[in-house]
């Protein structure tokens, strides 16, 4: 099994989803990672749904993989005096704290570098380490909100909705571990350890580059489009008779064979929509000349066309389909743990999954 970070130690001091999910993709690339409870309520997400496994929930289960648990009381002497004797042995210590809370109890980066100034220390915040928000605790619907991802997803006619899945609490993760990997490289030359900073507003800002970038140019804020991209037409899902598709004609060459499988000649050569531009422009205008066709021809009927077409698209799958998909298995994405099937990595190394070593633990 691929464990590049084998022989590395983690002490893992939070919670949630977002710095659970930076040491549960540590531990599948091979590091030991210790998890450090309370030693009566354990990781708050142990809660977060109905009980799923004999340790907790299903997001405890999907974050938590291939890590040890310790149930320790850092506020006590003899708990923080034994999380000491840990970090003097760890590489990287992860903590997701309310702000002020690590330093308040002599856990911050400058006194566990005292202790062991090779350490890589990794902080995950809410709205970072600076600013006047910088006091405030935050979650991943609140990023959403306060960053503008909720702004622009979902109708145009609608409220705005947040998205369905943990975007921002993984992002942070993945760029905490992204972090962490780096100052890992840095210290087998210089020695040192480095104070890893990221935070979920960062992260969500970070999610909107081309967005921002046309704001601070003096654009507009862009609004919520439903399923279309609004830099590209046609770009969006349309039904069919018996569902839907996604349909992704990206340039003047794909629209032109997009019409010509949909055999729909006049619209390929009429010039209202003749580039991207002007279909972009002419957005609603399109797509109502398009539905109609669309709905003629059930959903497998217009995959296999577009397909020998050369236009991309892909049918609107609930999780379900997902999990039952031949790409799915094909791609060994499914991984058994203790009887549980879950979703392993999304990482491959010379063609081998990367995967979790072991189910997520029973607290302490």
């Amino acid at each position: 099994m691929f464990a590049p970070l084998e022989g590395i130690r983690v002490v893992d001091l939070t919670s949630s989803l977002a710095g659970p999910y930076c040491t549960e993709l540590l531990a599948a690339l091979g590091a030991d990672v210790v998890k450090v409870e309370h030693p009566q309520r354990g990781d708050e997400s142990r809660a977060w749904g109905p009980r799923f496994f004999e340790g907790g929930s299903v997001m405890f289960f999907a974050a938590n993989a291939s890590k040890r648990s310790l149930a320790l009381d850092v506020k006590a002497p003899a708990g923080k005096e034994a999380l000491l004797r840990l970090v003097r042995r760890a590489d990287v210590f992860v903590q997701s704290l309310r702000p002020g809370t690590a330093e308040r109890l002599g856990l911050g980066a400058v006194a566990l570098r005292e202790e062991s100034p090779r350490l890589v220390y990794c902080t995950i915040g809410a709205f970072g380490r600076t600013g006047p928000l910088r006091d405030r605790a935050g979650y991943d619907p609140l990023m959403q909100a306060a960053g503008g991802i909720v702004s622009v997803t979902g109708e145009a006619d609608r409220p705005g909705v947040r998205v369905g899945v943990s975007l921002v609490d993984q992002g942070t993760g993945l760029w905490a571990a992204f972090g962490v990997l780096a100052a890992l490289h840095e210290r087998g030359s210089t020695g040192t350890g480095r104070t890893v900073d990221v935070s979920l507003y960062e992260t969500t800002v970070a999610l909107a580059p081309y967005q921002l970038t046309a704001t601070l140019a003096g654009a507009p804020p862009p609004g919520r489009h439903g399923t279309a991209f609004p830099l590209i037409a046609p770009y969006e899902v349309f039904a069919t008779s018996d569902g839907e598709l996604m349909i992704a004609a990206a340039n003047d060459r794909l629209y032109a064979a997009l019409c010509d499988a949909l055999d729909l000649p006049g619209l390929a050569a009429d010039p209202r929509f003749a580039t991207n531009p002007e279909r972009v422009a002419r957005r609603e205008e399109l797509a109502e000349l398009l539905r109609p066709r669309l709905r003629e021809e059930s959903s497998a009927t217009w995959l296999e066309r577009l397909g020998r077409a050369g236009v991309p698209a892909a049918p609107v799958q609930d999780l379900a389909q997902v999990a039952a998909a031949e790409q799915t298995r094909a791609l060994g994405l499914v991984q058994a743990l203790a009887g549980v099937r879950t979703i392993a990595p999304p990482l491959s190394l010379d063609g081998e999954r990367v995967l979790h070593r072991s189910p997520p633990p029973l607290l302490g």
